[in-house]
């Protein structure tokens, strides 16, 4: 598959992505997940069935909507850090990735919507997501993500997208590596209830100063991981330039802080429609969003929900 600069990657109007696969598969189906990774998953037949039954349920739900697709590759944790920790070596971080796109590009083809498909490779952070911890300057950073996101590049992925980051270097780094291998990037980052990163750096911060360093490389920015409520403290009540580089949105299910949530046992799944009624708040602030999905506790009915509301416009 050929890549695609960032400038010619342009989505249908609306694309809808998944939920929280990782809280689906630990809260609904019982999973026990080591380091929060579902990739391991792709290591059995049943894994992979069990991955083809969960994003067929998103797909179905797109092209409900006459929507696109956009499917998240399970790789959210396969970076060299936490493979090491699940006693993944390099080689078997190269199989997961060609595995989970070959798994994306199968379901691709079952595709009857009218909407396209696109395969975009799932990068987390090197660290927690929700605590920022030990960070890197973005030469680091780029030097760390390479491999994750060559082997994503090489396997095949239209895109990759940087999921729950947490500081503007990381940022940076994913932009730039993604950049080197002529692959396009989506940057996302997590917020915490004030409507700033976890690292303190303010939302416009973050997304002026990743541009600036990589010459706007992004195809687009992404926010997740934060309810409505938490994302919109932190934007402002004029037109800024920042916001139209905001072009997809993953809410959490609940209005608990990422603290709160690291101590629940127990799932909140919030309310969909109210959730919902979130996601139309923010379009009218940040009108240029056209990717919705969602992260931790959602499933199909939030997403569902959303993009309902999303094509009614209530």
């Amino acid at each position: 598959m050929t890549t695609q600069h960032p400038g010619d990657l342009i989505p249908d109007d609306l694309m809808l992505t998944d939920g929280g696969l990782e809280t689906v598969l630990v809260f609904e189906d019982g999973l026990d997940l080591p380091a929060f990774a579902a990739f391991p998953l792709l290591d059995t037949d049943a894994g992979k069935d069990r991955f083809r039954r969960y994003y067929r349920d998103y797909m179905v739900l797109a092209a409900q909507a006459d929507a696109g697709f956009i499917l998240e590759t399970p790789t959210w944790r396969a970076n060299p850090d936490w493979g090491a920790e699940l006693s993944y070596s390099r080689d078997d971080l190269r199989r997961v990735a060609h595995d989970a796109v070959e798994l994306g590009d199968g379901l691709r083809e079952e595709w009857k919507g009218t909407g396209h498909v696109l395969i975009s490779g799932c990068i987390g952070p090197r660290g927690d997501g929700y605590i920022p911890g030990k960070t890197m300057l973005a030469p680091e950073a780029a030097e760390y993500h390479r491999q994750q996101v060559g082997d994503l590049a090489d396997a095949g992925a239209d895109l990759v997208s940087a999921l729950t980051l947490s500081y503007v270097e990381e940022g940076v780094g994913v932009a730039a590596a993604a950049a080197e291998r002529g692959i396009a990037s989506v940057i996302g980052f997590t917020v915490e209830t004030d409507g700033r990163l976890p690292s303190g750096a303010s939302l416009g911060e973050a997304i002026e100063q990743v541009d600036a360093a990589t010459g706007s490389a992004p195809a687009w920015f992404l926010v997740n991981c934060a309810h409505p409520e938490h994302v919109l403290p932190g934007l402002p009540d004029q037109e800024e330039p920042w916001l139209s580089r905001i072009g997809a949105y993953r809410a959490n299910a609940s209005r608990m802080s990422h603290a709160e949530l690291d101590q629940m046992e127990v799932l909140d799944d919030g309310d969909p429609a109210d959730l919902a009624g979130g996601y139309l708040s923010l379009r009218r602030r940040i009108p240029q969003i056209h990717v919705i999905g969602g992260c931790c506790g959602t499933d199909v009915r939030h997403v569902g929900a959303a993009a309902e509301a999303w094509r009614s416009g209530s």
